[in-house]
């Protein structure tokens, strides 16, 4: 069986997870969270980036720090994983979906400033696939509406706008390393800020709402709570298995960009024959390899596709249920206009598997089965 994801892992992961316990400290912001503090902070132009329990747990940092009460409206996009919407209805916001764009599926910011109300707080971008949305025209509208701007970047890890890394555009950018993203560590996230005071705070929202981090640092004589918070810190085991990915991050890129671009030139030709669709790229936008997803022409079809690849023991799933239609979505949340792409984008798109340690062999059978299908 050819899975849809498989977790990397390294020579290094498991010595570095036994390290872990000779340091005696396994809990949070141990010696590895500290190394994964430090590379990110190398690599992200940014002030601030905290490690974390996984992408969830960055976004709920997010809506904590973007001090919103009841009532308070946030935009984003119904074609997302319910924790885009979820860390916001937590602070009793209420999130506001607009329709998507039919090339990088990501949110239509120009559907954005009819939405606006006198309720809205901000704007909650996600990059989809890890290709960046409109980013100018959203931060044009969020400054001219005094609005916040996060980025919800779970899958963009090593992705551009504009030669900008994607979660420091914002005011702030959440990442997440679940074992389905590029660099994984099962469970894990990160939370990134450019702007000062939120990443002081933030700093004091991640470790339950008190001081302790001050302490540690012995600028403060003892710690105390001082704000709302929440236990968002991750296992320092998580830092250990995160760090020991991070070391072959560049190589992990490669590899996902090799097999990306072998999927693109192999259904090149169906495209052209109207038979599927397949991702667009953006000019101002660069592809992280994070996920490779044909387009078909309705659902019956995709349907087909599915589990003809199925029998042939490959496992391709489609994607989100939007979460305008669900149960939760539509008790907390609201539609703004109508959503054809995204409800049209839900029944057609299907993922195949890609992951690092993928083979030459799985990666030809995959492609030489999805090509047999439309010969049948």
């Amino acid at each position: 069986m050819i899975n849809f994801n498989v977790p990397t892992y390294t020579s290094k992961t498991f010595e570095y997870i036994r390290d872990v316990f000779n340091v005696v400290h396994a809990s949070g912001d141990g010696k590895y969270t500290k190394l994964c503090h430090q590379w990110f902070r190398e690599k992200l132009p940014c002030r601030e980036a905290l490690l974390v329990h996984s992408g969830t747990a960055a976004l709920e940092m997010a809506a904590l720090l973007a001090e919103l009460n009841p009532g308070d409206e946030v935009i984003m996009p119904s074609y997302t994983f319910c924790s885009t919407a979820n860390a916001f209805v937590l602070q009793g916001a209420v999130p506001v979906f607009v329709d998507i764009r039919p090339d990088t599926l990501n949110i239509d910011e120009t559907k954005i400033e009819a939405a606006i109300t006198d309720k809205t707080r901000a704007i909650c971008c996600v990059h989809y696939a890890g290709v960046a949305c409109e980013m100018d025209t959203i931060l044009d509208i969020a400054k001219r509406h005094n609005l916040l701007v996060i980025e919800d970047a779970a899958q963009a890890f090593d992705s551009y706008y504009k030669g900008k890394h994607l979660g420091t555009i914002g005011d702030m950018g959440c990442f997440s390393f679940h074992e389905t993203k590029n660099i994984m560590s099962g469970e894990g996230g990160l939370f990134v800020t450019n702007r000062a005071e939120l990443g002081e705070r933030a700093e004091i929202v991640r470790e339950k709402g008190t001081n302790r981090s001050k302490f540690f640092r012995g600028q403060v004589d003892k710690y105390t709570w001082v704000d709302k918070g929440s236990s968002y810190l991750p296992s320092d085991v998580i830092g250990a298995y995160l760090y020991s990915v991070l070391e072959i991050s560049d190589k992990i890129q490669d590899k996902r960009k090799y097999i990306w671009n072998k999927y693109f030139e192999a259904f090149a030709d169906l495209e052209k024959q109207g038979k599927i669709r397949r991702p667009i790229i953006p000019a101002y936008a660069t592809n992280n390899a994070h996920m490779f997803y044909l387009l078909f022409n309705d659902l019956e079809m995709r349907t087909k596709f599915i589990n003809y690849l199925k029998e042939n023991e490959i496992y391709a799933p489609f994607h989100y249920i939007p979460l305008h239609s669900s149960p939760a979505g539509r008790e907390y949340c609201r539609v703004n206009g109508e959503l054809p792409v995204t409800d049209r984008i839900s029944t057609t798109l299907v993922r195949l598997p890609l992951y690092f340690d993928m083979t030459e062999e799985e990666l030809h059978k995959v492609i030489s089965v999805a090509l047999s299908f439309f010969g049948k």
